[in-house]
Formats: structure tokens, C-alpha cells, sequence
């Protein structure tokens, strides 16, 4: 997750924000490791197991699987290949499911065209009938919801593609409606279709998304990525399909509607973490409006201590080019500035000419953006926020960020069971890694969820000396720090373990040097 050999402080003198901002300098080398975490949506442009190699070397954290797409058998291919190509990674992979969920796409094409051009002025029919799925045309295109007809009305708009596509309603048929092409341009297959303003009946779970869960539970994937989330109830109809046998697995909740935003106090608590989904959320409510909504989203998980991910069209220039624009390059930077725990990319490395390339850009502007996070200011105010009294392990936590920021340590090694302590760590920011030592493989590839935690899984078996045992793992972390270059010998380190075996009993905070 954090590879570089770059040296740099990761620790600001400054007091306050401005002063911190103003000791900013474009000459210093970014700090040694990247704390965000990277997703990335695997498509025909990375399904191979040579680009996947190049991507995790890069530093992808999360292989993204979107379900919009794609059958069962493409997609557990597709996990086998990536699974293959982590084997002899440094650190673990973990696959993430995403849910096409109560969406609306078009269809394929006649004649396996892969586009059709819809001009501006023309008249469009935008049909349900089944028989259209796979021969639409320019003139006649499908729309996979069956009571299209019944929820619009004249002069309402349909939005193709992210907005790119715009149509204005006729009138409305049994089965189709008849629009006029306001903003046309070239239209792709299965592409999303939005409905801003109107009441759309769709269930929160469909029947594909109920499908897709079990497969995911078969497949042992990690995270579930459900879209199109309006409300807490969604999560816990996800929950009660996932079941017993996947319990364990993240649900993170897609905020993309104005009800996702109006209810995102209900939905942080239900699920165990959101994803800002700004495509559909930028033509549910006006685009100005999306950065308030992203600032908002971030802040509240924040406080949560629940991970947070910023999505959509983040590098979107580099699905055809080898170089961001430079408002990309601001849009990644002030997403990790936020607060971020992940960034996405979609396009960028599902299609793209240039998903290693994209991948490496990301990683860089991460980096340099950790460099201006004020970690203070954040951890401060989060206390501040932080209700009292907090349990054995929560301040445990707090004191071990505190520590690592007084006594200026370059990480913080963590023996985890599962995951609490490192979480609570991960929530107050500390300004330097957390390498986490667990013997659960899940556990260590979830949490790359969590900003700044560096997972490494724990091959060897339990030995009858616990105390011993402990040091064996804590030492473990250490020299993969050392591995990786942002260990040094007698740099300070700041060690969270258990005061005995099992989940539940950390509280023993030291300060050490490495050896």
C-alpha cells in the first residue's frame, strides 16, 4: 500500500492550519509511505494476471468487481486471476463486490455495435420491451425499467451516461416513451440512467443484487460495495441476504441520491462504511452542490470513525490519456485533504489505454497531498468530538496517535485479532503507518479500508509462550517496515498489544526502538 523510497517528515511543527499551509514547500520530497487506500475497478483493460502484478507492485489495495456488468462465471474467473496475482504479494489484496442495485441502464446494440451516435434535435424512442435489450439503435434504445412509461411525463428529462446524454420526455406509450434529444453524442453500451425529480419504485435490493450477494458469499469476497443505498434499510436487507456465512464481510454503502445525502446519518450508523459516489449523485442534485455533499459525507464518517471512499471520473481524462489534467490532479489531492480513507478509480483502469499509469498518478498525488494534511488540527478536533469516557481499547488508541505525534515515531506496529484497536488508531489519523500483525488473511485484507493501516498477514502458528509469541509478531512488523524503507535501526515505534491472548484485550501501549 505505501510503496516508495522517497524521504520526508511526516510530522508539521506548526500550531495552527494557516501556519502549517504556509510551511508548505514544492521542492520537499513527499513523505516515505502513502497512507490512502487505492480501489481499482478490474475490466478488460487489467484482467490479465501480468497487469495485475503491475498494479498491486503499484499499489492497488482493493480489486474492484462492478456487477452493473459481466456474468458469474466472467466474474469468478476474473477473481481467480486476481487472487493468482497476489500470491506472492507483499501485503494482501482484498476484492470487493459491487452491486448493480436499484439502477436503470440501457441496452446493447444491433449488429454487436459497441456505440451509436444520438443527435441533437432528433426524436428518440426509449423503450422497455425485453426484445429491445439487444437491438437498439440510434433511434431506438432500451431502458432496463419496466415502469419507465408510468413515472415520467412530458417534458421531464432522462439522463444517459452521467449526464452526458440528456432527453426531454414527449409522451409516454404502453411501453415506451418518445423523447427529444437535448444534449445527444456518442452513447455506449449498458450505460446508467438517471431520473432526477422522479419517484422511482424500485426494491433496495433487487433480484440480481440477491443473486450476486450469495455468489460473493460463495466466492469469499471481502467488501460489498451497495449501490444506489437511500436509506438504512437498504443496508439491512444486504445484511439479512449476506447471512450467517457472510457476516464478516463490509458492507459499504454507495451514497448517489439526494435520499442517500437526507438520511446519511442513518446510513453511516447501519453499514460499515460510504462510498461518495459522485456520478449519479452529480445529476440527482445540482453539480455545484456535489463538493458540499462530498465535504459533508467525509467529515460525518470522519467523526464516525467509519471509512469513507471518493469515486467517479477522479482521473477520467486518463481512460484515453498518458496525463491528468492538472483539475484532476486537485480534485484527487483535496479528496485525501478531506479526509479520505480510499480513492477509486473506475474507467481509468476498467478500460483505459493506461491503468498502471493511472494507478502510479494516484498513488503520487496521494502522497503528495499527506504531506499538507495538517494531522494535528484533525486529531485535535477529533477529540474534542470524541464522547467520554472511552473504553479500555478506545483510549488506548488515542493515546498511542498522541504519543506517536509527541514523540515523533515512525510508525506504529499493532497485534490485531480483529481489527477493533487498529480501526480506533486508523480513525484519529496518526501521521505515520500502522503496520497491523494478524493471523486472520480476511481481516488484514479488509482493513485497507482504513486509512493509514499498513496489513500484514501473520503466517506462522501460535508457539505455548505468549509473551514470546507477541514479540515474535511484533518483531515481524518491524522488519517488513525495514523491508520497505520506512523503518530504520533506533527509530522510535510505537507497539499496541493485548495484556493477554484473545480479541478484546488490548491496553498496553509502549514506546521502542527498532532493532
Amino acid at each position: 500500500m505505501y510503496q516508495d523510497d522517497h524521504i520526508g517528515s511526516e510530522h508539521s511543527s506548526a500550531t495552527t492550519n494557516i501556519s502549517h499551509l504556509c510551511g508548505l514547500r514544492i521542492s520537499e520530497r513527499p513523505q516515505k509511505t502513502r497512507k490512502t487506500g487505492v480501489i481499482c475497478t478490474i475490466g478488460p483493460a487489467c484482467s490479465d494476471v501480468e497487469t495485475l502484478r503491475k498494479m498491486i507492485n503499484t499499489g492497488m489495495n482493493i480489486a474492484r468487481l462492478n456487477f452493473s456488468h459481466g456474468t458469474h462465471e466472467a466474474h469468478a474467473a476474473t477473481i481467480k486471476t486476481i487472487r493468482e496475482a497476489a500470491e506472492n504479494a507483499p501485503f494482501p489484496v482484498a476484492i470487493a463486490l459491487d452491486t448493480k442495485g436499484p439502477e436503470i441502464r440501457t441496452g446493447m446494440f444491433a449488429n454487436n455495435m459497441k456505440e451509436v451516435q444520438l443527435e441533437n434535435g432528433k426524436s428518440v424512442r426509449v423503450s422497455t420491451d425485453p426484445s429491445m435489450e439487444f437491438a437498439a439503435t440510434s433511434s431506438h434504445i432500451y431502458a432496463d425499467y419496466r415502469n419507465l412509461p408510468k413515472v415520467v411525463q412530458p417534458g421531464s428529462r432522462i439522463y444517459i451516461d452521467d449526464g452526458l446524454i440528456s432527453l426531454i420526455v414527449e409522451s409516454c406509450e404502453e411501453t415506451a416513451v418518445i423523447c427529444t434529444i437535448e444534449n445527444g453524442g456518442a452513447l455506449g453500451t449498458r450505460k446508467g440512467v438517471n431520473l432526477p425529480g422522479t419517484i422511482v419504485d424500485l426494491p433496495a435490493v433487487t433480484s440480481k443484487d440477491i443473486e450476486d450477494l450469495l455468489f460473493g458469499v460463495e466466492q469469499g469476497v471481502d467488501i460489498i460495495f451497495a449501490s444506489f443505498i437511500r436509506n438504512a434499510d437498504g443496508i439491512h436487507k444486504i445484511r439479512q441476504v449476506l447471512g450467517e456465512k457472510g457476516k464478516h464481510i463490509y458492507i459499504i454503502a454507495k451514497i448517489e441520491s439526494e435520499d442517500g445525502v437526507t438520511n446519511c446519518d442513518e446510513i453511516i450508523e447501519a453499514s460499515d462504511g460510504v462510498m461518495v459516489a459522485r456520478g449519479d449523485l452529480g445529476i440527482e442534485i445540482p453539480a455545484e452542490k456535489v463538493f458540499l455533499a462530498q465535504k459533508m459525507l467525509i467529515a460525518k464518517c470522519n467523526l464516525a470513525g467509519k471509512p469513507v471512499i471518493c469515486a467517479t471520473q477522479m482521473l477520467e481524462s486518463m481512460i484515453t490519456k498518458p496525463r491528468p489534467t492538472r483539475a484532476e490532479c486537485s480534485d484527487v489531492a483535496n479528496a485525501v485533504l478531506d479526509g479520505v480513507d480510499c480513492v477509486m478509480l473506475s474507467g481509468e483502469t476498467a478500460k483505459g489505454d493506461y491503468p498502471v499509469e493511472a494507478l502510479a498518478i494516484m498513488h503520487n498525488i496521494c502522497k503528495e497531498a499527506e504531506s499538507a494534511f495538517f494531522h494535528m488540527k484533525h486529531f485535535e478536533e477529533l477529540i474534542l468530538h470524541t464522547k467520554k469516557p472511552t473504553g479500555m481499547t478506545h483510549t488506548t488508541a488515542i493515546a498511542a496517535v498522541s504519543a506517536t505525534i509527541t514523540c515523533r515515531a515512525v510508525a506504529i506496529i499493532l497485534i490485531t485479532t480483529t481489527g477493533k484497536t487498529a480501526r480506533l488508531c486508523s480513525r484519529y489519523r496518526p501521521p505515520v503507518p500502522i503496520i497491523t500483525v494478524s493471523r486472520d488473511e480476511r481481516i488484514s485484507r479488509q482493513l485497507h479500508l482504513h486509512r493509514g493501516i499498513f496489513p500484514v498477514y501473520y503466517p506462522k502458528g501460535r508457539i505455548d509462550e505468549w509473551d514470546v509469541d507477541v514479540e515474535e509478531r511484533v518483531q515481524y512488523g518491524v522488519n517488513l517496515g525495514k523491508t520497505r524503507g520506512f523503518i530504520h535501526l533506533g527509530d522510535p515505534l510505537i507497539v499496541i498489544t493485548g495484556w493477554k491472548q484473545g480479541a478484546g484485550f488490548t491496553n498496553t501501549m509502549r514506546i521502542v526502538v527498532a532493532t
